[in-house]
């Protein structure tokens, strides 16, 4: 059989989803409201586990190119303490596969491969249950039906209001994010003290995180616990402004630390929002959820991975089931929200321990979950 199926987002969870259906000669439509695959900046770097994202990859007969494109070296993790005395170096052995970093932009670009992306194609409401099917509204005004909508389009989901009418909360924990770039020639200091993988300082309810991407390219993060607003009287478009009261915010670090704030082109404020830990809904025919837009949780290395082994584990579903679209994603979504339910409590803890008042909560998590 086969079924008109759609997803709303180009993201990995999406395209995997896209990707393993394609591999098994199943139709299916990727709605991206993105004009073009290159239209914005893909983001920086992704770990993918190997009994996560590294799975999903093999779901979709991609695992061997991933292992080409990724970065084993990019494991490595030094921590430093606000003095600049390093707590902690940490290097993957030469044959390390555990969680090698990838690109966003590549990853988004093995996945898309053969697939047929609608770009441009912003979804704005979904509506289940009409005589055709599910109806999808997009922004340009058009209209059209499919047998299941599959909603992988992120924290601010359109399709997420068709089955729940849960929203997003604020955790009272900010990232801000610059970037660094062509770092070994422009900045060789900063770029030894970051190494071959990242560089992370924890402090009082606040941190800083350098990480690699490849060409060269770095990106930093600062964390810190704060009301909503806290940056509400700052220009966004104002640079130094915003470098300043990041400076200020951490006064005292060592020089090299905060030198990795001072050399920044530009400043873009990320707050952390969250789903509840167990976020589930009354199953709608024709409608289903993916990674963010089904339990969004602290960006701390799960997201990407699960939304992907989600992407994977609906579409084999679906394959496997084919007479019966609906069993197939009822199953599923039991899966996914025990899954989902677990990794949620995981990352919602290790948020609370990597920004906290005691900065020495945030290296015994890392004791936790990092060779010795």
């Amino acid at each position: 059989m086969r079924h008109r199926i759609a997803v709303a987002g180009g993201g990995p969870a999406g395209l995997t989803f896209a990707r393993v259906l394609h591999r098994h000669g199943h139709p299916v439509t990727v709605l991206e409201r993105d004009p073009a695959p290159d239209s914005r900046p893909p983001g920086g770097t992704l770990d993918l586990h190997q009994g996560l994202g590294q799975l999903a990859l093999d779901k979709a007969g991609l695992l061997t190119e991933f292992q080409t494109l990724s970065r084993p070296e990019g494991q490595a993790m030094r921590i430093l303490d606000t003095a600049g005395t390093v707590l902690r170096d940490w290097q993957p052995h030469p044959d390390e596969q555990t969680n090698p970093e990838i690109d966003r932009g590549h990853l988004r670009d093995l996945l898309l491969d053969s697939l047929d992306v609608r770009w441009g194609r912003e979804v704005t409401q979904v509506l289940p249950g009409t005589a055709d099917g599910t109806l999808v509204h997009f922004a340009d005004g058009h209209q059209e039906t499919f047998d299941l909508v599959v909603g992988a389009d992120g924290a601010w989901s359109r399709v997420r209001p068709a089955v729940s009418p849960v929203t997003p909360h604020y955790t009272g924990v900010t990232s801000v994010e610059t970037s660094l770039d062509d770092i070994d020639t422009r900045h060789p200091d900063l770029a030894h003290l970051i190494g071959d993988g990242s560089v992370a300082v924890y402090g009082v309810n606040r941190s800083l995180v350098a990480q690699r991407n490849s060409g060269g390219h770095v990106k930093v993060y600062v964390k810190l616990r704060a009301p909503l607003d806290w940056h509400a009287d700052l220009d966004p478009t104002d640079v130094e402004a915003t470098r300043t009261r990041l400076l200020a915010l951490f006064d005292g670090w060592a020089a090299p630390v905060l030198a990795l704030l001072g050399h920044g082109t530009a400043f873009v404020h990320r707050p952390f929002y969250v789903l509840p830990e167990s976020h589930t809904w009354a199953h709608v025919r024709g409608v289903t959820l993916l990674g963010d837009a089904a339990h969004l949780m602290p960006p701390l290395g799960a997201g990407a991975n699960l939304a992907m082994l989600d992407g994977a584990e609906l579409a084999e579903a679906i394959v496997a089931n084919p007479e019966d679209l609906d069993q197939a994603v009822r199953a599923f979504e039991e899966r996914m929200w025990a899954r989902a339910a677990t990794w949620a409590k995981i990352t919602t803890a290790g948020l609370e321990r990597l920004v906290s008042p005691d900065p020495a909560e945030a290296l015994a998590l890392f004791d936790d979950v990092q060779p010795s």
